[in-house]
């Protein structure tokens, strides 16, 4: 189980650093409405733009607690709970623009991610 639980933390710590700093400038497919990047995602769901940051910086430092949840697992379900928050607003947000469902995948995907290594830790 324990590497189970390693394997699930790297896939979502790497996967959120990947979203928001490799791909945020970066045209995808899972992205809200017809945004091409992650800047004009968080216009189309209509937040403020300083919320880009607050969000990216949360995210950021979330995903980098849950990798180093690795070594030290006091961290994990802080961590993991923070990003299962985060994600929840992702998937409302793509709800509250009316998206196909298909674009709910990645944020509901890794929702599912942390909700397991809240269980199984």
């Amino acid at each position: 189980m324990e590497y189970f639980l390693i394997l699930l933390k790297l896939v979502l710590g790497l996967s959120i650093l990947n979203v928001w700093i490799v791909n945020s400038g970066k045209v995808s497919k899972w992205r809200g409405g017809d945004a091409q990047n992650i800047k004009e995602e968080f216009e189309v769901y209509g937040l403020p733009s300083w919320s880009l940051f607050v969000v990216g910086f949360c995210k950021i430092s979330l995903a980098i607690l849950l990798l180093a949840s690795m070594t030290f697992v006091e961290l994990e379900g802080f961590a993991a709970a923070g990003l299962a928050f985060f994600l929840s607003g992702s998937v409302l947000m793509h709800i509250k623009i009316k998206d196909p469902l298909f674009k709910s995948i990645p944020a509901a995907s890794f929702l599912i991610l942390c909700l397991l290594i809240l269980v199984l830790s």
